[in-house]
């Protein structure tokens, strides 16, 4: 069952992308649809009958050399099992709707072949990206990292007539490999310091390195904690983290669908996989940590800061996700991985369905993008406004304070704020709640834009977009076909009850986390470790008396890592704080968008240099433009005409224009056609020679 939901999509993706021609674009189309259905299915059998327990599927030995030896094999634990659910499961869903939104783009005139080259491309990342989470070592997580940005380059560029496409596609692709620079360092200091890439062996490891000195670069570090910054740094090209952070909201450039598949579910979450993935390594790395809870709080923030002003529909939600994802590194840094992963599952819902519902929502306005242009949307598209409703009620947390029961984000966000308060620095945790607020806002004053008020549209709306190709009917709102509307129908469900029906299972009690994720509930009280890593000293290295056995179980907890018990201790006020913070960002945006509609645009004049600042997203793209982008350009600039042109065209070309000719006259006055001069040449070449000999002879 495992092989096949891994290669379905890759078996699709060939097909489609190579074998169009032969089968025709729409079964082709079909095909990769219905597989990965295939996939999607047997996924969620899997997640609900698993058992907990780890096992490795090998399915061929892939690189021997020397002691390297990498088997291309199935991790299959609960972290795989929820990371297929996701995957399959939105990939399945975005391919479907893909039928409906990709019909009328008329963007390529005649060439029909464009929608078989999307569809592949999707199956193409979906395998990527199960490749990638089902790795069972380090060289094949690389693997599907390397794959899913390959992909994502080629889908953020799909429009490759548009210069703005190329753009995002080629800053995508560039930024990411800042990230994955310092992913493969970690990968080569692994296994350089264990002679392994395979996790079981880096995890037994894992309380020796935090004892060893590795020098790098001008001094010793210690290994587990270096180790630890490293790994991180390629999650934070992944998932968009602060300064790894700008190719997120370019990445709009490609087709909503796209949005919907890489950056919102799927490939920007692969850095909360990895973290999570490798907590038998981070339990033992304090300093590494602390960085990602840093790195977290402080891009949930700027995130949500630049996100209410944003007037792209897509870009909102884009930095959306950003925030998000630092939610899901705060959880993480703290060491409550179960509460990263659950934010990471319910996230992937109803994220994708406001990504589906604003893609609906484009489609219904002729490919209008700019909020603006909005309004009054609610009567003429109940169906999509129903759906974003619901994303909207969830991201945003609306519950029963104090309880179980409320829309997907209220409990998986609630679960990370509240470990922030038990395991991390306040500031962070404060940064986490004004990002709630801020989250409240700003998707409130989307949906108030969009579906509220009057219509603003101008005229035609011809947005940003890759025209309809059926202007002559009535540019009115129109709701979207039934193929693009089941998908948002699926994903409300997820967006729903996802956080009830798991709740227990991510952030229950100590024992029912442990149990479901396989790990051995007597770690709880293990005592083989004397200081506690929290407080950032070297744990002992255990192990030999089976009281803390790392790699036991899909995730790992310290015995002296006690934030997921101290999470449910926290005062109520901390427990009710998310809750308020949302309603204050809804009672904000619904005064300024709905009540008072000339305040934001007075509030903007007011405060100008604080608006540009937001609006142009605390300048980071201007700053690395004059950092890297300028010199780089200089440099390069500098080598073609001072280096190519001046030295090499101007001096070493020109001597050789110089010489070479002159030779070649030489050589054509030998060829005289002369008997006595080729045997006056014949003599000076034996007097040459017998001069060369005699004066060597003489010493």
């Amino acid at each position: 069952m495992e092989t096949i939901i891994l290669f379905a999509p890759l078996v699709g993706a060939l097909i489609c992308g190579f074998g169009w021609r032969f089968i025709g674009e729409k079964p082709g189309q079909v095909l990769t649809t219905g597989l990965v259905f295939l996939a999607a299915l047997l996924s969620w059998v899997l997640f609900l009958g698993f058992d907990g327990e780890t096992r490795q599927i090998t399915l061929l030995r892939w690189i021997s050399s020397g002691s390297l030896e990498t088997e291309w094999a199935i991790r299959m634990d609960r972290m795989t099992a929820i990371m297929l659910v996701v995957v399959n499961s939105v990939s399945a869903l975005v391919h479907l709707y893909s039928f409906g939104y990709m019909a009328h783009d008329d963007n390529w005139g005649h060439h029909e072949h464009y929608r078989a080259r999307f569809f592949a491309y999707l199956s193409f990342f979906t395998f990527a990206m199960l490749m990638l989470v089902t790795s069972d070592n380090l060289v094949q997580m690389f693997f599907g990292w390397e794959g899913v940005g390959v992909a994502s380059y080629l889908l953020i560029g799909f429009y490759y007539k548009k210069a703005s496409a190329n753009a995002a596609a080629i800053k995508a692709f560039v930024v990411n490999r800042v990230g994955d620079f310092g992913f493969a360092l970690g990968i080569f200091a692994l296994y350089y310091l264990t002679d392994s890439v395979r996790f079981d062996d880096i995890f037994a490891a894992a309380p020796q390195l935090a004892q060893t000195q590795l020098h790098f670069l001008w001094t010793d570090w210690n290994a587990a904690n270096l180790i630890g910054v490293l790994l991180f740094i390629g999650a934070m090209g992944k998932s968009a983290q602060l300064f790894l952070h700008t190719w997120l909201p370019d990445a709009m450039e490609g087709p909503t669908p796209v949005s919907a598949l890489i950056h919102a579910a799927t490939m920007v979450t692969a850095g909360v996989f990895l973290v999570s993935r490798m907590s038998p390594l981070f339990e033992y790395a304090p300093e590494a940590k602390m960085m990602i809870v840093y790195i977290g709080g402080f891009t949930a923030f700027f995130a949500a800061t630049v996100g209410l002003v944003q007037n792209d529909i897509k870009r909102v939600i884009a930095y959306s996700t950003c925030s998000q994802l630092g939610f899901m590194f705060v959880a993480a840094g703290v060491g409550v991985y179960s509460v990263a992963m659950f934010h990471l599952f319910t996230h992937a819902f109803f994220k994708a369905m406001l990504f589906l519902g604003a893609g609906s929502v484009i489609h219904a306005t002729h490919h209008e993008q700019d909020m603006r242009n909005y309004g009054g949307l609610r009567k003429k598209i109940p169906l999509t406004f129903a759906a974003m409703m619901i994303g909207t009620l969830a991201i945003t947390g609306v519950g029963i304070p104090l309880t179980h029961i409320g829309f997907a984000g209220f409990i998986s966000k609630d679960a990370v704020i509240e470990s922030a308060y038990a395991g991390g620095p306040t500031i962070i945790f404060w940064m986490l709640v004004v990002g709630a607020a801020m989250t409240s806002f700003y998707s409130w004053r989307l949906m108030f834009m969009t579906f509220y008020g009057e219509s603003r549209a101008h005229g035609h709306g011809h947005g940003h977009g890759h025209g309809h190709g059926h202007d002559d009917h009535a540019h009115e709102p129109h709701e979207s076909p039934k193929i693009m509307l089941i998908p948002l129908g699926v994903l409300a469900l997820g967006a729903v009850f996802s956080g009830m029906v798991w709740y227990n299972s991510f952030f229950g009690s100590d024992e029912s986390v442990r149990a479901w994720f396989g790990m051995p509930v007597a770690e709880a009280h293990g005592a083989a470790t004397t200081a506690a890593a929290s407080h950032g000293a070297a744990p002992a290295a255990a192990g030999h008396d089976g009281a803390v056995v790392p790699g036991q179980g899909a995730l790992f907890f310290h015995p002296d890592n006690h934030v997921l018990h101290a999470a449910h201790e926290v005062p109520k006020w901390v427990k009710v704080s998310p809750f308020i913070a949302m309603l204050l960002g809804f009672g904000l945006a619904y005064q300024m968008y709905i009540r008072r509609p000339d305040w934001p645009a007075k509030l903007a004049a007011e405060h100008r240099p604080l608006y540009e600042f937001l609006l142009n997203k605390w300048y980071f793209d201007e700053i690395y433009d004059a950092i890297f982008v300028r010199p780089a350009k200089w440099l390069g600039a500098f080598f073609w005409k001072r280096g190519d042109g001046n030295v090499i065209d101007g001096s070493i070309n020109g001597i050789a224009m110089g010489i070479v000719p002159w030779l070649t006259r030489l050589a054509g006055r030998a060829q005289s056609g002369y008997v006595f001069h080729y045997a006056f040449a014949m003599v000076l070449g034996i007097v040459v020679l017998v001069t060369w000999m005699t004066l060597a002879a003489g010493h």
